[in-house]
């Protein structure tokens, strides 16, 4: 504005203070402009970021982006009102040439608060989309670790069963139902085919029914 005054651009030597104030608030609400395109350009690197990587967390970025937006909304609000005012004042001070130069700030002051707004659904967006993936994720672990867990628990059982190690014989007598199967020569063979066998009657089972 300094550089305007000294160099005699336009109309601000030659109109009054009304006009004067206008091209300060106007100066200043077109200052927003470059900070509210980085701040959009750094959202949709996070949007780009999200999709690559959903696993990395942006919580961070996007709460200090929702606060930035949060200033630059409660800042704008009053140079909104103040505009207003000077658009609808009755004194006299403000002619009305400046009122239509004030009329148009007032509609790029609307324009920012519509930007603040919308990125700020963005910025909501990005977040629901994060937690989603994160859920996602978390499932799809679950489901793994569950799968897996369902194969071991059989194998778990026939595991205790065979390793409770129940007397075969008592005084010289044979005792035919204390797991005589455990003194059979091929006994801990066949037992590891049957384990095999039953994890892998499993893992079929679990692929028809689509849950791996």
């Amino acid at each position: 504005m300094r550089s305007r005054i000294r160099a005699a651009n336009g109309a601000i030597r030659k109109l009054g203070a009304d006009y004067l104030a206008y091209a300060l608030l106007d100066s200043i609400v077109d200052h927003y402009y470059p900070v509210l395109e980085t701040v959009g350009a750094e959202i949709d690197q996070i949007e780009d970021d999200l999709v690559r990587a959903p696993i990395k967390s942006p919580v961070g970025e996007l709460q200090r982006h929702k606060r930035t937006l949060t200033q630059i909304r409660r800042f704008i609000w009053p140079v909104r009102d103040l505009i207003n005012s000077l658009m609808h004042e009755e004194t006299g001070l403000v002619s009305k040439a400046t009122k239509v130069y004030l009329r148009d700030c007032y509609d790029h002051t609307v324009q920012l608060m519509d930007l603040v707004e919308s990125y700020r659904d963005v910025l909501s967006g990005l977040t629901e989309l994060y937690l989603s993936s994160v859920g996602i994720r978390t499932n799809e672990i679950m489901r793994v670790l569950t799968v897996i867990s369902s194969i071991f628990i059989p194998l778990t059982f026939i595991a205790g069963v065979y390793g409770m190690n129940f007397a075969h014989e008592a005084d010289g007598k044979k005792l035919p139902w204390n797991m005589p199967e455990l003194y059979q020569p091929w006994g801990y063979l066949g037992c590891l085919l049957f384990m095999l066998a039953v994890a892998i009657f499993q893992i079929v089972y679990f692929k028809k029914r689509r849950w791996l």
